[in-house]
C-alpha cells in the first residue's frame, strides 16, 4: 500500500483533486463524502506518485512504510473501507464546477465569520472576476475554530490555516476584524454596503443538560473549557477546578475525547504545543487522575470517530477502559466496536491516570452545597424506533453517585441569533 491517510485527515479533499488516477475515496460527488470520518487510498490503483502528499494541508498522508506504531491501525481501517466500498466500477472523475451567471459589473459580498467556512466561501467567490469579498469577525484575529477549537496536541490539524494565506492574498479580499454584527454594525448596514451577505458564524454556544445543579461552580461547558486551554480571548482568564481526582464529561463526541486527553496528558508534552500558558500552569498542578466520559447510548452509537479513538488509545501512561456493553452487541460489529472491545479487554496498570468510556449511562442531577461535589447518574437501555433510530431510555435501575468536583457538558452546540436575522429557536438555525 503506497500511501495511507492518518488521523490528522481534515477531509479537505485537496488530495482527491491532486490524484491523477482517482484512487482516494469517497471523493466529492460520491456517496458518503460529506459524512465520511476520513478519506482512504485505494492500494490497487495508487501509482505512488506522491501528488497527494504535496496537496494535503495537514500532512495526513504517509507512505505505509513510514507509519509510526500508533498509526499502523490505519492500514486495516483503509483496507476495511475498500472491502465494504469497492470502487472497481468508478471511472476516474473530474469535478466540473457548475457555471453560474453573475450580474454585470463589480459584485461586493460580506462574509460574517472568519473561520474555515467563511474563508472557503470567500475563496469560492473570488474565483469569479469582479467580485470583492470583505470578511467580518468580532475577534481581532481570524481562523475561528481552526485557531481556537482544535486541541493543542493536534498541531498537524492546525496546519490547515496555511491554506488561508493564499485566500487572503487574492485580489478583492479584505478583512474587517474586531467588528461584531448586531453591536458595531447591523445586518441592515451590511445590506446597504454590499450586494449580498453570507453568514458563517457556526454554532458558538453549547447545549445544556437541563438537570438540577447545572449552574453550580464546577459545572462548565466543554466549549468554554476548550476555549480556555486554547487561549481564546473570551475565556483565557477563566479558572477551572482541577483540585478533584475525578472529572466527568457528559457526552462522547470528538470534543469530549479532546478534553479527556488534555486533562490526562503529560504537561511536559503539552508544553511543546501552543496551549495557553495559563492553562498549562493549571494542568501542571492538576489533581485529576480519572476522567469518565458518559454516553447515554451504547458503543455502536458513540459519537466520536475512529481516528480520534485511535489517538486516545495511543496516549502514553494513560489507561483507557470501557464500561457498559449492551447484551448481544458483537465486538466485531464495526471497526469502532472492535477497537472498544480491545480496550475493554485491557488490564489497567496501577498508578496510571485513567480515561473511562462509560456507555448506557445518563446524568440525573449535579449535587453540592456551594460547588459541584457529585453527579448522580442512572442506567439506560436501548430501544429501536420503527425508522431504525436507536434511542436510550432509563432502565429503571435506580441511581449511582459519582464523586467529582468538575462536570463538563459536551452534548452538542447551538447557534446564537443574529439581530436582524430570522432565527428558529427550536433548531437553533436561520430558517
Amino acid at each position: 500500500m503506497p500511501y495511507v491517510v492518518t488521523r490528522s485527515c481534515c477531509a479537505d479533499a485537496s488530495c482527491v483533486l491532486a490524484c491523477p488516477v482517482n484512487c482516494i475515496h469517497p471523493a466529492p460527488g460520491e456517496p458518503g463524502f460529506g459524512t465520511a470520518e476520513m478519506l482512504y487510498v485505494d492500494p490497487r490503483t495508487c501509482v505512488d506518485c506522491g501528488a497527494c502528499t504535496t496537496a494535503c494541508p495537514v500532512d495526513a498522508l504517509k507512505p505505509h512504510t513510514a507509519l509510526a506504531p500508533a498509526e499502523l491501525p490505519f492500514l486495516e481501517l483503509n483496507a476495511s473501507y475498500y472491502r465494504q466500498n469497492p470502487h472497481e466500477d468508478r471511472a476516474p472523475m473530474y469535478v466540473v464546477p457548475r457555471q453560474r451567471a453573475l450580474p454585470a459589473g463589480e459584485l461586493s459580498v460580506a462574509v460574517v465569520g472568519a473561520g474555515p467556512a467563511g474563508l472557503f466561501a470567500a475563496d469560492e467567490l473570488l474565483r469569479h472576476p469582479g467580485v470583492r469579498v470583505t470578511v467580518h469577525d468580532r475577534l481581532p484575529t481570524p481562523y475561528g475554530l481552526a485557531r481556537a477549537g482544535v486541541a493543542p496536541d493536534h498541531q498537524d490539524t492546525k496546519q490547515v490555516t496555511e491554506l488561508f494565506g493564499a485566500i487572503e492574498s487574492q485580489p478583492g479580499f479584505g478583512y474587517r476584524l474586531g467588528v461584531e454584527i448586531g453591536t458595531d454594525l447591523s445586518h441592515a448596514d451590511l445590506l446597504r454596503e454590499h450586494h449580498a451577505v453570507i453568514y458563517a458564524v457556526g454554532a458558538a454556544t453549547d447545549r445544556r443538560l437541563g438537570i438540577e445543579g447545572e449552574d453550580l461552580p464546577g459545572s462548565v461547558s466543554a466549549t468554554d473549557f476548550v476555549a480556555w486551554y486554547n487561549g481564546h480571548p473570551d475565556r483565557a482568564h477563566d479558572e477551572h477546578r482541577l483540585d478533584t481526582e475525578r472529572a466527568v464529561v457528559v457526552g462522547n463526541g470528538n470534543v469530549a475525547l479532546d478534553v479527556a486527553r488534555i486533562l490526562t496528558a503529560d504537561p511536559d508534552d503539552l508544553a511543546r504545543t501552543d496551549i495557553s500558558d495559563r492553562a498549562l500552569a493549571a494542568l501542571r498542578t492538576s489533581r485529576v487522575r480519572e476522567v469518565v466520559l458518559l454516553g447515554r447510548r451504547g458503543p455502536a452509537q458513540a459519537a466520536f470517530t475512529v481516528p480520534e479513538l485511535l489517538a486516545l488509545r495511543a496516549l502514553k501512561n494513560v489507561d483507557v477502559t470501557v464500561d457498559g456493553w449492551p447484551e448481544g452487541l458483537a465486538a466485531d460489529a464495526t471497526e469502532k466496536t472492535r477497537l472498544l472491545a480491545e480496550l475493554a479487554a485491557r488490564t489497567p496498570v496501577e498508578g496510571r491516570r485513567r480515561i473511562v468510556l462509560r456507555f448506557l449511562t445518563s446524568p440525573v442531577r449535579i449535587t453540592g452545597e456551594r460547588a459541584v461535589q457529585a453527579l448522580e447518574v442512572t442506567g439506560t437501555e436501548l430501544h429501536t424506533d420503527a425508522d431504525g433510530t436507536v434511542r436510550a431510555r432509563p432502565s429503571g435501575g435506580g441511581t449511582e453517585t459519582l464523586e467529582t468536583g468538575l462536570v463538563l457538558r459536551c452534548v452538542g452546540y447551538r447557534a446564537r441569533p443574529v439581530p436582524g436575522l430570522p432565527f428558529d429557536e427550536d433548531s437553533g438555525t436561520v430558517p
